[in-house]
């Protein structure tokens, strides 16, 4: 688990400095996003690896390295919500 002492604890969940803009650009036949140099040597991102884009509950997005760990949860919480989808439509009410 992270703890604030570590920097990506920072990086991802609080806001350390201003919002930067950027905007969707065509590439190729697909569409993405190109991101500052300097955010890209912060958060180590290198071609071929892996990262997650997780839809928060206010409607942000939260880009994170790949965990392993993280992704054996999300597989448990899948299995979970399929097997009460249900009950939690129920819920949502």
């Amino acid at each position: 688990m992270k703890s604030a002492s570590d920097p990506l604890y920072y990086l991802y969940n609080l806001r350390v400095g201003p919002a930067l803009k950027i905007e969707p650009k065509r590439i190729g036949n697909s569409t993405g996003f190109i991101i500052p140099r300097e955010v890209v040597i912060r958060l180590g991102i290198e071609q071929g690896k892996t990262f997650y884009l997780t839809e928060m509950a206010d409607g942000s997005m939260r880009i994170a390295p790949y965990d392993p760990d993280f992704e054996a949860a999300m597989n448990v919480v899948d299995e979970i919500m399929d097997e009460y989808k249900d009950t939690l439509r129920t819920l949502a009410k």
